[in-house]
């Protein structure tokens, strides 16, 4: 029962990610072919795999992190507040600074990580890119050999299936419906590259995905019939 969850011991997270090169010709041949292959049956017969790149944000052998925003509660008596922050810059120390954040403070049994749709990409994407920039899987990330039951993971996507795992429902429609302040009021997923290689402005990605963690945070709130969170509760730091 989620309503049993220390709410303390809970770290809100969402990514957002861009295609590793700015464009398409800034990959090597063998990728470039790579890439091809790799997308053959995602793309129309009209679009070529050039045209298809800007989208190579969406798998992490071809794209990369550009800022991870995490949030969680620091609840004492009748006090509630709700801290952001963000990891933003060079690859390698995003995910370094998020694997000090988890080994230092959310590396106990009862520590868990919470995202929508994260089981199917934020969490498998950072775990990948970790790989990829040569550094240790913390345990929370760390799934080999786990059962299911033993994966420290919510996934406020799973949480509203139900159990029907045809089901998807995005973001924006989920906080919609449950009459949750929407956090694409400016820009989406789809504008994230544009948005970080064209008019190079970081700070409004880490504000949009920071919106993400928060409404991820209200959803669990709803789902539990707890009060959202108001705009003196919440921190950034």
């Amino acid at each position: 029962m989620i309503e049993k969850i220390n709410l303390n011991n809970i770290l809100f997270l969402d990514i957002e990610t861009v295609p590793e090169y700015k464009n398409y010709r800034g990959l090597d041949l063998e990728t470039q072919q790579l890439w091809e292959q790799k997308t053959q049956y995602q793309r129309k017969d009209e679009v070529s795999a050039e045209d298809f790149y800007e989208r190579a944000g969406i798998w992490a052998e071809f794209g990369k992190i550009i800022t991870i925003s995490v949030g969680y509660f620091i609840n004492k008596a009748d006090i509630r507040n709700f801290r952001v922050t963000s990891f933003w810059g060079e690859e390698k120390k995003i995910l370094q600074d998020f694997t000090n954040l988890l080994n230092t403070h959310f590396n106990g049994a009862q520590h868990i990580l919470c995202g929508h749709n994260a089981k199917e990409f934020d969490i498998p994407f950072i775990a990948r890119r970790m790989i990829i920039n040569e550094i240790a899987l913390p345990d929370k990330l760390n799934l080999f050999g786990k059962k299911p039951w033993e994966v420290p993971h919510l996934d406020t996507l799973e949480l509203w299936k139900f159990g029907d795992y045809k089901h998807f429902t995005s973001l924006k429609l989920l906080t919609k419906v449950l009459g949750i302040p929407s956090p694409k009021d400016d820009i989406d997923g789809s504008e994230v590259a544009h948005v970080y290689y064209v008019e190079n402005d970081i700070d409004r990605i880490i504000t949009y995905c920071e919106k993400d963690v928060i409404a991820v945070a209200q959803i669990f709130l709803k789902l539990r019939r707890e009060d959202l969170l108001i705009e003196d509760e919440i921190i950034h730091v």
